[in-house]
């Protein structure tokens, strides 16, 4: 499993934690020093069922600077995605990806029903 997380994150820490405390292997990376790629976010974005919306990170700084908001209903998909790829700091966090599931952001009772 790979967990792409921002080491500052408080979400990020506890997941972290909850991962180590289940004995659940995984490889850390940082969101911003190796950012996700378009590609990256497309494929896990397919894989996940997620509506696009939650890939964005609502409460960061930048997402409100940049009021997006405002503008995502008005970007197209693919435009969104190249969007998140351009900044790590764009994209909620943690994500947690293996081969046939994505978790985006850390819900404990989530992890534990998807992981235990």
């Amino acid at each position: 499993m790979l967990l792409i997380q921002y080491p500052k994150c408080s979400t990020c820490k506890k997941a972290k934690k909850w991962l180590d405390e289940h004995q659940i292997a995984y490889t850390d990376r940082h969101i911003v020093e190796a950012r996700p790629s378009y590609d990256e976010l497309t494929e896990w974005y397919k894989t996940s069922g997620l509506p696009l919306k939650r890939f964005f990170n609502t409460s960061g700084m930048l997402y409100k600077e940049m009021q997006l908001k405002d503008q995502l209903p008005e970007l197209s998909e693919e435009d969104q995605l190249k969007l998140l790829a351009t900044n790590g700091m764009l994209v909620k966090r943690p994500l947690l990806v293996d081969d046939n599931q994505v978790l985006v952001g850390f819900k404990e009772a989530e992890w534990e029903e998807k992981l235990l």
